[in-house]
C-alpha cells in the first residue's frame, strides 16, 4: 500500500490492509428487537454469576487479583486442570491477540481455514506475519488442505472447533491427525467457543491434546454457553511454556474483579450450564428442520446458530431476506465479510424469537 499522507503518525505496514471486524448488529432501540446476530444466550446468565457480580460492586476502588487466582482455580476444580497452566483474558479474543502477539512477527506465516472466524487474519496480520487461507470443503476445516499450506514459515494454526459461522466440526480423531502432521515448532490453536454445545461422542475440545502436547493450545469463552458477554471473559489452557509467555505479554490487570467473581460463580454452576444446554438440544434441530421445510439449505451446526443458505434470485436472496427479517424485528448476521453473501447466521434464541423468526421468514418466501 502506497501511503499518500504523511502528515500525521503512520501504523506499522499491513495495518491499513487490514478489514475491520464487524460486530452483529443491536437493532433499534425502543422497539421489540430478537437479536440473533451475535450467537448469545437466550436465557441469560447464572443467577449465581449475577449475585456475584452485584457482591463485586461494594469493592470497585480496588485493584483485581492480576493473576486472577480464584477464577482458574474454578476452572481447575471444573475440568480437572492444573490451575497454573490457565491464563484468562477479556474474552477469548485477547488471547488469540496475545498468542499471535508473542508467536508471530514479520515474515511469519500463520494458517486458519477458509469460513474461519475473522478475529484470526485480524491477529495475523496486527503482527506483521502473512495469514494463509486453507480451502473448506463442504464448510469443513479440511485437515489435508491445512497440512499443505505448512512451509518453513509457519508458525501458527488457527481451528475453530466447532467452526463459527459455519457450526461444523472436526472430530477428535482428525484433530490429532492435524496436530501428527505439524512440526513440533508450529503452535496449534483451538478455538473450543462452543465446545459445550457439542454431544458428539467422538469430540474432544482440546484439554487431552494440550495435556499430551508442547505446542497446542485451548481457548475457552464464558460469552456463549454463561452468558456472560458483556463482561469479555475467556480462558486459554496451554503448555506450561505457553502460559508462561502469555503472563509476560498480557496486562498486569487484564480481569476485572466483577468479571472474575462472576466467571467463577458461572463456571462452578453446572445447573444452569446443563438447563443451556437443554435449551440448545431442543431448539437448534427445531430450527434446523423448519428452516429446511421453507425450502432453503442449513448447513449442519453443533453450536447455538445455524447458517442459512438463500437463492440467488435477486427478490429472495440473502441480502433482501435480512431487510425482511430487520424491518420485522429480527436481527441475524449477513455473511459477507466470510465471502458467503447468499447466507444468513442466525442465532437460536427464545422460543418467541425461534418460532417468530421461522413465521417471519416464510412470510417473506410466500
Amino acid at each position: 500500500m502506497t501511503r499518500t499522507n504523511q502528515n500525521h503518525p503512520q501504523p506499522k505496514p499491513g495495518i491499513l490492509e487490514i478489514a475491520a471486524y464487524v460486530p452483529g448488529k443491536s437493532g433499534a432501540k425502543g422497539s421489540k428487537v430478537h437479536k440473533l446476530s451475535s450467537n448469545e444466550s437466550p436465557i441469560g446468565a447464572s443467577p449465581k454469576a449475577l449475585e456475584a457480580y452485584s457482591a463485586a460492586a461494594n469493592t470497585l476502588e480496588l485493584y483485581p487479583d492480576g493473576s486472577a487466582a480464584v477464577l482458574r482455580s474454578a476452572i481447575a476444580n471444573r475440568f480437572g486442570l492444573l490451575a497454573e497452566n490457565i491464563v484468562c483474558g477479556a474474552g477469548s479474543d485477547e488471547l488469540l491477540q496475545l498468542l499471535a502477539h508473542a508467536y508471530l512477527g514479520q515474515g511469519d506465516e500463520a494458517i486458519y481455514s477458509q469460513y474461519g472466524f475473522l478475529v484470526y487474519p485480524i491477529a495475523i496480520q496486527s503482527n506483521g506475519a502473512t495469514a494463509v487461507v486453507a480451502p473448506e470443503k463442504d464448510y469443513l476445516a479440511d485437515v489435508d488442505a491445512i497440512l499443505s499450506c505448512v512451509t518453513e514459515r509457519t508458525r501458527m494454526v488457527f481451528i475453530a472447533n466447532p467452526n463459527n459461522p459455519t457450526g461444523r466440526y472436526l472430530p477428535f480423531s482428525e484433530v490429532k491427525r492435524l496436530h501428527a502432521g505439524l512440526p513440533s515448532s508450529v503452535l496449534l490453536v483451538l478455538d473450543a467457543a462452543y465446545a459445550e454445545y457439542v454431544r458428539r461422542n467422538d469430540y474432544e475440545a482440546g484439554i487431552e491434546l494440550v495435556a499430551t502436547s508442547g505446542n497446542v493450545v485451548m481457548t475457552r469463552t464464558f460469552s456463549k454457553i454463561h452468558g456472560l458477554a458483556a463482561l469479555r471473559l475467556g480462558w486459554a489452557y496451554c503448555p506450561a511454556h505457553v502460559a508462561d509467555v502469555l503472563n509476560r505479554v498480557r496486562g498486569p490487570f487484564n480481569i476485572s474483579a466483577p468479571a472474575i467473581a462472576a466467571g467463577a460463580a458461572a463456571i462452578a454452576d453446572q445447573d444452569f450450564v446443563e438447563r443451556a444446554i437443554a435449551h440448545n438440544e431442543e431448539w437448534l434441530p427445531w430450527v434446523t428442520a423448519e428452516i429446511a421445510a421453507l425450502g432453503l439449505e442449513v448447513t449442519p451446526s453443533c453450536g447455538n446458530f445455524v447458517l442459512v443458505h438463500f437463492p440467488a434470485d435477486t427478490k429472495q436472496n440473502a441480502h433482501a431476506a435480512d431487510i425482511w427479517l430487520q424491518e420485522r424485528g429480527f436481527v441475524v448476521r449477513r455473511m459477507d465479510a466470510y465471502g458467503l453473501p447468499g447466507a444468513l447466521r442466525i442465532s437460536i434464541g427464545t422460543e418467541e424469537a425461534n418460532r417468530g423468526l421461522v413465521a417471519t421468514l416464510k412470510a417473506f418466501l410466500s
